[in-house]
């Protein structure tokens, strides 16, 4: 409408930047596009020998191509502009894990073979340790950006969640910074853990709670992590 600012606009993103998140966003469907192409292959009389390319390409090409984009620049955390370059960078990585979004029980075939699932986390660029217990249901999103100890146990239902999009200052920010978990912890069923937040070794958390933005638990207690975002926004945040 006439006279409206671009910070009350749905998006209030420059026409390029929302032009390249729309064709960004055809990456799950040729991720899913290449997945199916061996299998159509082998029905049209190809050799069945490239039906192991499907396996390949859904599970191995995504976090590959993630590791190239930021193996020699990563993510930036923190608070983000969505009109920046550094905004496209995320958007780009998380639309080639939206197939696993989409379909979590892909995660959850990995899960039943013991280690596996945490082996497939270290080629996203995470840091998990030995011996992690993932719970049925559980939700990663920015795989990338989670660091996990060792011994760690999630209950059911948790969800991992590096990312967020608020409003900051007048404006919408993403906010973004890896989940870190320490040695021995036990993450409490049905709860979320958000961009930036650390767990500290041998905390128990409680179910079904939330943790903040760049918060920490320690010893049963809440603290801020990084004065990076120690706002008015983020502190309404969390409540």
């Amino acid at each position: 409408m006439p006279g409206e600012s671009s910070a009350d606009r749905p998006t209030g993103l420059p026409g390029g930047v929302r032009a390249a998140m729309m064709l960004i966003g055809f990456i799950p469907l040729v991720h899913a596009a290449l997945t199916v192409a061996p299998v159509v292959l082998v029905i049209m009389g190809r050799p069945r020998l490239l039906l192991a390319l499907t396996p390949a390409t859904l599970y191995l090409l995504p976090p590959v191509v993630v590791r190239l984009v930021t193996w020699r620049r990563p993510l930036q955390t923190g608070l983000i502009d969505l009109a920046s370059p550094e905004f496209l960078r995320w958007w780009f990585t998380a639309q080639c894990q939206i197939v696993f979004a989409r379909l979590p029980w892909l995660d959850e075939l990995l899960r039943l073979v013991p280690t596996l699932y945490s082996a497939w986390l270290r080629l996203w660029g995470s840091r998990v340790g030995s011996f992690v217990y993932w719970s049925p249901g559980l939700v990663i999103l920015d795989r990338s950006l989670v660091n996990i100890g060792s011994r760690v146990v999630f209950g059911a239902g948790v969800r991992l969640n590096p990312h967020a999009i608020a409003p900051i200052g007048g404006r919408r920010a993403l906010i973004l910074g890896p989940v870190t978990i320490g040695d021995d912890a036990l993450i409490g069923g049905y709860s979320t853990l958000l961009a930036g937040c650390v767990v500290a070794p041998r905390e128990v958390t409680a179910p079904f709670r939330t943790v903040h933005p760049f918060m920490q638990i320690e010893g049963g207690r809440r603290s801020r992590v990084s004065p990076l975002v120690m706002t008015d926004d983020l502190d309404a945040l969390a409540g």
